[in-house]
C-alpha cells in the first residue's frame, strides 16, 4: 500500500516482511556445538599416539648416546648417569667423522643447486610451454626415479672406474641426481601449473620479455614450492647410502652416513653401538634445523602446489 506526506506527495510502497516458517512440530533447529568430548579425546589421543611413535626412536637415541660404554645395555628410559664419552669419541679427529659431515654438505648441497637450475628450467617449460609428447616426456622424467639404486650401481661404479672417478665428488652427484631431479621437476610443475598465466601475460604487456616475466614475477611468487623442493632434494641426498659406500674407498671421501656404518668398537667382538648414537645425533640435528627453520616455506608449498 502507499500513504502520502502532509507535503501531498506519495511514498514509495510499503512491504511487509514476509514470516519466517516455524520448524514443523518436533523437530527444532540445529545447534552449533563444539563436538562430543569422547571424540575430541580420541582425536587427541590419536595425534599423541602418532607423535610417541614417530619421536619414539629419537629418544632412544639420544639416551643411548648419553650412556657410557659399560652402561649400553641398560633398559632404563633415561641414563643414570648421562655422559658425553661417546660424543667424544666421535668428534675426536683421529675418527675423520667431522670431515665426513662436510662431505655430506657438499654432495648434498651440490645435487640440491643442480636439480633445482636444470629442474625450473624443465618444470616450467612442461608446465607452460605446448608441445608435442609433453605428457611421454614427463612420465620418462618420473620413470626414471622407479628403478631401484642397486640396479644403476654396478653399472655406474665400472663407468666411473674406467673415468677415474671414484673417490670424487662427482661420483656421488651423479647419480643422486637421477634420483633428485625426478622430484625436483614433479613438485615444481605442479606448481607452475596452478599459477595464473595472467601474471606473465600482464607482464609481457608491460614490456617484459617472457625470460623477464618468469625471472621477475614468476620465480619470486615460486619461493615457497623452491622451498619445499630444495629441502625435499636435500634431505634425499644427505641420506643417501648406498651410491656413496660403492664410489668411496678412502676415509678422506665418506659421507657421513658411510662413516657411521664404519664405526668400530674397542675389541673385535665390541659394537659401538654408544658411538653410532651420537653419531646418529650428530648427523640428525642439520636436518632438524632445517626443517624448522622452513617448516613454514615447507607447509605453504606442499598446499599451494596441491590447491588451484
Amino acid at each position: 500500500m502507499t500513504s502520502t506526506t502532509p507535503t501531498g506527495r506519495a511514498e514509495a510502497p510499503v512491504t511487509e516482511a514476509a514470516p519466517v516458517p516455524a520448524p514443523p512440530p518436533g523437530r527444532t533447529a540445529p545447534a552449533k556445538s563444539a563436538g562430543s568430548p569422547w571424540l575430541t579425546a580420541l582425536r587427541t589421543s590419536g595425534v599423541l599416539a602418532v607423535a610417541a611413535w614417530c619421536l619414539a626412536p629419537f629418544y632412544w637415541m639420544i639416551a643411548s648416546s648419553l650412556r657410557a660404554p659399560e652402561d649400553i645395555f641398560e633398559t632404563t628410559l633415561w641414563p643414570s648417569d648421562p655422559s658425553l664419552t661417546n660424543y667424544a669419541g666421535v668428534l675426536d679427529p683421529s675418527q675423520g667423522f667431522l670431515r665426513s659431515l662436510a662431505n655430506s654438505f657438499i654432495v648434498a648441497g651440490t645435487t640440491t643447486v643442480l636439480a633445482l637450475i636444470v629442474g625450473i628450467a624443465t618444470a616450467y617449460a612442461l608446465a607452460r610451454l605446448e608441445f608435442r609428447f609433453k605428457r611421454l616426456v614427463l612420465t620418462g622424467i618420473i620413470a626414471t626415479s622407479m628403478f631401484p639404486v642397486v640396479s644403476i650401481t654396478i653399472p655406474l661404479l665400472k663407468l666411473f672406474v674406467g673415468m677415474g672417478w671414484i673417490n670424487t665428488y662427482q661420483a656421488m652427484v651423479v647419480p643422486s641426481m637421477s634420483f633428485a631431479l625426478p622430484l625436483a621437476v614433479w613438485n615444481l610443475t605442479a606448481f607452475f601449473r596452478q599459477m595464473p598465466t595472467q601474471l606473465e601475460e600482464s607482464a609481457r604487456v608491460d614490456g617484459c620479455t617472457r625470460g623477464q616475466a618468469f625471472r621477475k614475477v614468476i620465480l619470486p611468487l615460486a619461493a615457497p614450492g623452491l622451498f619445499t623442493t630444495a629441502i625435499l632434494t636435500f634431505v634425499m641426498a644427505w641420506n643417501e647410502f648406498l651410491i656413496a659406500v660403492s664410489m668411496t674407498n678412502k676415509q678422506s671421501m665418506q659421507t657421513a652416513p658411510v662413516a657411521v656404518s664404519k664405526f668400530t668398537g674397542a675389541a673385535q667382538f665390541v659394537e659401538p653401538h654408544g658411538s653410532q648414537m651420537a653419531a646418529g645425533v650428530l648427523v640428525t640435528i642439520p636436518l632438524v634445523i632445517l626443517v624448522l627453520f622452513f617448516q613454514r616455506r615447507i607447509v605453504a608449498g606442499l598446499t599451494a602446489g596441491a590447491v588451484k
